[in-house]
């Protein structure tokens, strides 16, 4: 087990199947950057182009197709003090009729900035400043917005979505300290990382976190023979499966499917019992409602599932 420091000098705007930057072994650390959602590194400098960029990817030895790539995020920080959103909400999460109402203003549709300060561990509005929110703050909490491991078939899809490989899932329930589970789908994994967020809210309603570039650091493990369809994740608390897709329904489908799959291949339920378990104890989170596709989370709490 090695633990790599990487520099990245280039980024992808895509998840595919791209030449590695690094060839990393099951059970090795690396320790990164990521640049924001507009290429813009610790300093603020533009050092790509815009949307999305991933640092990445990472080939895992011993990856191959029908195995799962395991994920410990275990730094997630801000490297500098200042990130930015969009001000105005999606017109697809108003009534129709209020998105006629929707102040599409040149002012209004100018970046917000806010100040990050990892110490004090707060976000601060610091422009516009003449709303009556003023330096309004909230608390810090880092999230990764994009990454995965590259479809199948030689794809490269756009991190401005998502699918059953991970990409722009803005689910802000990926912090530091959670493990993630992908479905591995070409030889090596192809793992990408970027989009971080110094905070969002659910759904990214207005397009952004608040947008930042990261330090990073995770551990990968390789579970042979072990297929999953779409990705999952645990914390302290629960285990959680992640559907992608649009319609609404239909990622709450995938999530809730791969819910079923789990309860029954890791914690011995049969049908019968892992349906009756998530009807009176599943949670459901909301991820991206802004782009392509949707994201929907399905949650179980640990404290009610059998031992394994």
């Amino acid at each position: 087990m090695a633990v790599h420091n990487f520099v990245p000098d280039h980024y992808f705007t895509t998840i595919g199947s791209h030449p590695p930057v690094l060839r990393i072994a099951d059970g090795d650390t690396v320790m990164t950057t990521t640049v924001d959602a507009r290429g813009q590194d610790a300093s603020g400098k533009a050092v790509t182009a815009p949307g999305n960029p991933m640092t990445g990817p990472f080939y895992v030895e011993g990856a191959q197709p029908g195995d799962t790539l395991v994920i410990r995020l275990e730094k997630l920080r801000p490297n500098r003090p200042q990130g930015w959103t969009r001000k105005i909400l999606a017109a697809n999460v108003v009534d129709p009729t209020y998105a006629q109402e929707l102040p599409l203003t040149p002012d209004s549709q100018a970046l917000a900035f806010w100040d990050v300060d990892v110490e004090e561990d707060t976000v601060t509005l610091s422009e516009p400043a003449d709303t009556k929110l003023g330096r309004w703050s909230v608390p810090l909490a880092p999230m990764v917005g994009c990454f995965g491991v590259a479809p199948s078939q030689g794809q490269a899809i756009s991190t401005a979505t998502s699918g059953d490989y991970g990409g722009n899932m803005d689910y802000r329930g990926f912090t530091e300290g959670v493990t993630v589970y992908f479905p591995v789908a070409v030889e090596g994994a192809l793992f990408h990382i970027g989009d971080g967020h110094a905070v969002q809210g659910d759904g990214e309603i207005v397009g952004t976190g608040v947008e930042i570039s990261f330090d990073v650091q995770f551990t990968v493990q390789v579970l042979k023979g072990q297929k999953i369809n779409w990705p999952r994740g645990e914390n302290a608390d629960y285990i959680f499966t992640v559907g992608n897709a649009r319609p609404l329904e239909q990622c709450v489908q995938n999530a809730t499917t791969e819910m079923v799959r789990w309860l029954q291949s890791d914690y011995g339920l049969e049908g019968l019992a892992a349906h009756i378990l998530l009807g009176q104890a599943v949670e459901y989170d909301l991820g991206n409602i802004f782009d392509p596709a949707f994201t929907m989370v399905c949650k179980v709490p640990k404290r009610v599932l059998p031992k394994r």
